[in-house]
């Protein structure tokens, strides 16, 4: 499921916490990375799992329309294709999705109000507008429209980010890998398949324990390294998510001879855009060409 993109992530993460700790030893940067790691699983669960409810938000509300007392014409004979969409049905049937959810407790029911908010918001788009008014009904139609939610919905919503927020501190960077492979399963689900848990690892190496590795126990070096190739350098005005950076960068070109050098510093050049300062990108591409092509042997 993770690519190698959001485990450099996790790893320059990990590096990080142990840049402000150094009390900290490789066995709970092991542990810290795997939580990461998994956290990233059990969010994209949490996320796709909002499907159901989201349907009974909607049939709850025709069933309150019906009781009505004096009830118009459309409440007496709603649209149902919505509130009968496949993807609820086979998420809600399918007994693997409905077990590792209640084991993991990813439950929305303490969120009725998000789940309110976001079917009023939901029934007001155009796309979703589209979609009741064609007579077409399968399985594709159905995941196009939960594609569409997943892309349009969540992303800069401050009311799912305090909910995310309290359940986990990992998950507030991790939302947009994770409905994108919510977005992922809906595709699966038009081509005809049945869910299944993603495997946590896209590869099957040791990508990400590998690379912690090289830099949690290469970070002095690596440290030094820096402090005596960065012109006019003052240890105590760098910022530590660069250091942090450039130390796993220089991990990685070190660790893995099958990446070529110029991918490993424009993997961590695109990753200081997001979590370091508007300089940083300038700083961190010049460090890393520079003791990579000095330093670090490359193949």
């Amino acid at each position: 499921m993770l690519n190698r993109r959001i485990l450099r992530i996790k790893a320059f993460k990990v590096i990080y916490s142990y840049a402000q700790n150094q009390s900290m030893d490789l066995k709970e940067a092991f542990s810290q990375l795997k939580i990461s790691c998994e956290s990233t699983r059990d969010l994209y669960l949490f996320m796709l799992s909002v499907i159901v409810p989201l349907t009974n938000e909607a049939r709850e509300r025709i069933e309150a329309a019906r009781l009505k007392f004096n009830p118009t014409e459309e409440e007496k004979n709603p649209n149902l294709k919505f509130v009968n969409n496949s993807i609820a049905k086979l998420l809600g049937e399918d007994p693997d999705f409905q077990k590792i959810i209640s084991k993991k407790k990813l439950n929305w029911e303490p969120y009725d109000a998000f789940m309110r908010h976001l079917y009023e918001t939901v029934r007001g788009r155009d796309y979703f507008l589209s979609y009741m008014a064609s007579s077409e009904s399968s399985v594709v139609r159905d995941a196009e429209l939960f594609i569409k939610i997943f892309e349009r919905e969540f992303v800069d919503n401050e009311e799912l980010e305090t909910i995310l927020e309290d359940m986990s501190i990992y998950w507030n960077d991790d939302l947009p890998y994770s409905l994108t492979y919510c977005c992922h399963t809906m595709s699966d689900f038009a081509a005809g398949k049945r869910w299944s848990l993603p495997s946590l690892y896209q590869v099957n190496d040791n990508f990400s324990s590998d690379l912690l590795e090289a830099a949690f126990l290469g970070y002095d070096k690596y440290y030094q390294m820096i402090a005596e190739s960065a012109s006019g350098w003052d240890r105590d005005r760098l910022f530590i998510t660069d250091l942090a950076l450039i130390i796993t960068g220089l991990a990685e070109a070190a660790r893995f001879a099958d990446i070529p050098s110029k991918v490993t510093i424009n993997e961590y050049v695109e990753i200081s855009k997001f979590y370091c300062t508007p300089k940083s990108r300038s700083f961190v591409n010049g460090i890393l060409d520079k003791l990579i092509k000095n330093n670090i042997n490359k193949h």
